[in-house]
């Protein structure tokens, strides 16, 4: 009779059956609420604990993950047993609370931006390389289908050469939490808020090329503002010069009359055809991507596509299979070194 042999299983076979990575989430408003229940739907990770000051962000959160338990502040949160937590904080706290997860031992998923300066970020930067701990930025425009779709077709050169970038990202409303229009907690206006996610495509669309001269002009109330202002703006121009001789031209906004919700487009021009983002309708969700060949358009990618969530999924995934630092994040260094000089800074 043959007998059955049991193995002892592997230490790959162990990691695939360990407990799910215990997240704490820091600021759980819409998006941090939101990057929340994609975590919990895809079950890749447990919520595990939540930490907001205002009670009923807290009290919509738990809605949604009844089992977590409340930290009372951002020091008790690093006190749980986590080992991951999600920031969506206002925008000058992300570096510094980055850092103090980083010291714990914890992953971190940020909103952006990871800093308000480049120096900030790549501080941040250095501390998840220390750690080996697995450091994400929500850059969220990179998980939508339509700017995947772009993003193949230049690198595989349908295009041909690329040597012209339009980038635009208008909206019609601004921000909604006083804390976007104080500087000492913002970092910036529109640019930081809006400008970040343009400049990130364009980069990463194009392989990081180095930039090596930025000119801009900013405005806030329809007044020019001078270098190293000390309001925010709400409206920015800026012409990055990249290595390659590629230029390219960004435009964003607040409370622009654009007679949308929102203008938001990223077009690539090749000297053999040309690549397009929009939103469709002025939609803050639904994109779609359009490939040009002459007077010819073919489409690449239209709604419906669920792509908010993605972001914060594959980084819970990627802690759960134990990954440690990536490398591929000290680009938001580089991404942060454009936007001070478009603030002139």
């Amino acid at each position: 009779m043959n007998q059955l042999t049991l193995e002892r299983p592997s230490a790959a076979a162990a990691d695939a059956v360990r407990r799910r990575p215990r997240l704490g989430f820091l600021g759980v408003g819409w998006i941090g609420r939101h990057r929340m229940e994609a975590i919990a739907a895809d079950g890749a990770a447990e919520v595990a604990a939540l930490c907001d000051p205002e009670e009923q962000a807290f009290e919509s959160a738990l809605r949604n993950a009844p089992r977590a338990a409340r930290a009372a502040s951002f020091d008790a949160l690093l006190e749980q047993p986590l080992d991951g937590i999600v920031i969506a904080t206002p925008s000058a706290l992300h570096a510094g609370q980055a850092e103090a997860a980083l010291a714990r031992g914890m992953a971190v998923f940020c909103q952006k931006p990871l800093g308000c300066t480049a120096i900030e970020c790549r501080r941040v930067v250095s501390a998840a390389r220390a750690a080996d701990r697995l450091l994400a930025v929500d850059l969220s425009y990179r998980q939508t289908a339509a700017m995947r779709c772009i993003r193949r077709a230049v690198a595989a050169g349908e295009i041909g050469e690329v040597y012209a970038v339009d980038l635009v990202f208008h909206n019609a409303y601004g921000p909604d939490k006083p804390w976007f229009r104080d500087p000492q907690r913002s970092g910036g206006g529109c640019v930081i808020d809006l400008g970040i996610h343009l400049v990130d495509l364009a980069l990463w669309t194009l392989g990081f090329p180095r930039v090596h001269q930025v000119e801009s002009r900013l405005w806030a109330g329809g007044r020019a503002l001078a270098p190293r202002p000390e309001v925010v703006e709400d409206h920015a121009l800026a012409q990055l010069d990249m290595d390659g001789g590629a230029v390219a031209r960004l435009a964003c906004s607040w409370n622009l009359h654009a007679g949308r919700d929102a203008v938001i487009e990223a077009s690539f021009h090749g000297t053999r055809g040309g690549v397009r983002l929009c939103n469709c309708g002025g939609s803050f969700y639904d994109f779609r991507a359009e490939r040009f060949k002459g007077t010819r358009s073919i489409l690449l990618a239209e709604p419906p596509d669920d792509w908010g969530g993605r972001a914060p999924v594959a980084w819970a995934r990627r802690l759960a299979a134990g990954s440690g630092f990536d490398p591929e994040v000290e680009r938001v260094v580089d991404v942060a070194a454009v936007l001070d000089a478009i603030y002139g800074r």
